[in-house]
C-alpha cells in the first residue's frame, strides 16, 4: 500500500533506474531460473496486475483480498503451489537488491538439509527490525519483531532481512499454525521459524550484506535506492572498461549495456533499452532511450535518441539532433538541428543543419528512406512519405 509515498501509484510500481520496483527482485528471481514465480497483490491490484502480465505473461497472478499480513500473504501465493515439490523463495516488491548470488546460498543451505533458511544482516541500527535469535548450536530458534521483544531481545543486532526459503510441502503446514496473537493482529511469515524448531525442523540463517536489504518506503528510500543503484552501476560500467568523465552525472537504466572503450561524457542519461557498443563515443548532455548505438559512433553534444533509433558503425549524431524509429546507416552524419523520425539514412550520406523528416500528417506516421551517399542540404523538409536516390 505504501503510505509513506503518499501517491495514487502502488508503491512497487515507482520507478527506479526506469523500472518499476517489482522488476528489480523479478530479474533476481529469473536469474536463478526458477520452475515458476507468483506474485501476490493486494491494495492497487488493478493498476499493479496489468503491468505485470505486460512485463512477463508467464507469472502467476494471486489477490490476497484482506491485508492480514506477511503470513496470509504467502498463504495465499501457495494456492498455486500445491503441486509443487521442491524449493519456495520469499521475496518482496519494494526489496529491490537482493541478488542471484544470495539466493543461490539460500538454496544451498536448504539442500544440506535446513527446512527453513531465512536472510539475516547485521543492523549497526537495528530499530524496528525483527531479530533473529539463535540457538546454543547456531541454527535458527525464532524470529522476534521489534514491537514484541524484549528490552533484553532489543541489544541483538542480527536482523530479518524478511526473505525466506523453505519446504514447499511443509511451507502451508506451517503457515497453518501461525497465530494472530501479536501487537499487530497479524499473521506474521516469521512465526514459521519458531513453529519450524519446535516441530524438530532445522531453521538456519544466512547473513547477507547490509546493501541487499535496502527497502523501499518512502519517497526518501526511493531516493536512496536510486543513489545505490546509480553508484552500483558507475561502478560496474568502468570496471568492465568505459570511461566516464564525470561518473557522478550519469544516470543509467536497469539495463543499460555498455561496452569496453565506450566514452560518455557528462549529464548523460540512459533510459530504458539502450546498448552502446565498444569503441562508441558519448559527449555531453545526450538523453537516450531503447536505442543501439554500433562501434565508433559518435553521438552529441546534446543529442537525443528515442526509441527505435539504430545508429551502424561510424555513424555522426551532433548537436541537438533527434532521432526516432529511424535505422542510420555505416558512416552518415546528421551532425546539426536535426530531427529525423520514422526513416532509414543510407551509408555516408550526409544530412544538412535544420533537415526535419514530416513524418506525421496528422493522423498516420509514414517513412522516409534515403539512400547511399546521398546529400541533403540545410533546412530541408522531406514530407513523408517520401524516397531518395
Amino acid at each position: 500500500q505504501g503510505r509513506r509515498m503518499n501517491s495514487d501509484l502502488p508503491k512497487v510500481l515507482h520507478p527506479l533506474a526506469g523500472a518499476p520496483l517489482i522488476a528489480h527482485a523479478l530479474a533476481s528471481v529469473r536469474a536463478i531460473e526458477p520452475d515458476r514465480v507468483v506474485v501476490v497483490t493486494g491494495v492497487g491490484s488493478d493498476q499493479l496486475d496489468p503491468v505485470l502480465r505486460e512485463m512477463d505473461p508467464t507469472l502467476r497472478i494471486v489477490h490476497q483480498k484482506e491485508q492480514r499480513g506477511t503470513g496470509d500473504a504467502v498463504a495465499q501465493g501457495c494456492r498455486e503451489l500445491a503441486d509443487f515439490e521442491g524449493d519456495v523463495i520469499v521475496l518482496y516488491g519494494d526489496t529491490p537488491f537482493i541478488r542471484p548470488e544470495t539466493l543461490k546460498a539460500m538454496l544451498h543451505t536448504r539442500a544440506k538439509g535446513a527446512a527453513v533458511v531465512v536472510l539475516g544482516f547485521e543492523a549497526p541500527e537495528p530499530r524496528a527490525y525483527g531479530r533473529l535469535i539463535l540457538n546454543p548450536d547456531g541454527s535458527l530458534k525464532e524470529i522476534i519483531e521489534a514491537q514484541d521483544a524484549t528490552p533484553e531481545q532489543l541489544l541483538i543486532t542480527f536482523c530479518n532481512c524478511g526473505v525466506v526459503a523453505a519446504d514447499a510441502r511443509l511451507l502451508p503446514g506451517l503457515l497453518a499454525q501461525v497465530s494472530t496473537a501479536n501487537a499487530k493482529g497479524e499473521v506474521y511469515l516469521t512465526d514459521i521459524v519458531k513453529i519450524a524448531d519446535q516441530s524438530g525442523y532445522n531453521a538456519m540463517a544466512i547473513t547477507c550484506a547490509l546493501e541487499e536489504t535496502l527497502g523501499v518506503n518512502s519517497r526518501i528510500d526511493l531516493a536512496a535506492a536510486e543513489a545505490a543503484f546509480q553508484g552500483r552501476a558507475r561502478r560496474a560500467a568502468m570496471e568492465n572498461g568505459a570511461t566516464l568523465t564525470d561518473p557522478d552525472s550519469v544516470w543509467f537504466a536497469f539495463d543499460t549495456v555498455v561496452g569496453r572503450d565506450v566514452v560518455i561524457g557528462p549529464n548523460v542519461v540512459f533510459g530504458p533499452g539502450v546498448t552502446v557498443e565498444s569503441g562508441a563515443e558519448i559527449l555531453g548532455f545526450c538523453h537516450f532511450e531503447g536505442c543501439h548505438i554500433s562501434r565508433g559512433a559518435r553521438v552529441g553534444p546534446f543529442a537525443r535518441l528515442r526509441p527505435g533509433a539504430e545508429l551502424a558503425e561510424d555513424v555522426h549524431i551532433g548537436n541537438f539532433v533527434e532521432i526516432k524509429n529511424a535505422q542510420v546507416e555505416a558512416g552518415a552524419k546528421v551532425n546539426h538541428l536535426s530531427y529525423v523520425g520514422d526513416a532509414r539514412v543510407g551509408t555516408r550520406t550526409n544530412i544538412g543543419a535544420g533537415t526535419i523528416v514530416c513524418n506525421y500528417d496528422g493522423v498516420f506516421k509514414h517513412r522516409t528512406e534515403i539512400g547511399a551517399h546521398a546529400f541533403i542540404g540545410s533546412n530541408v523538409s522531406l514530407v513523408a512519405p517520401v524516397s531518395i536516390g
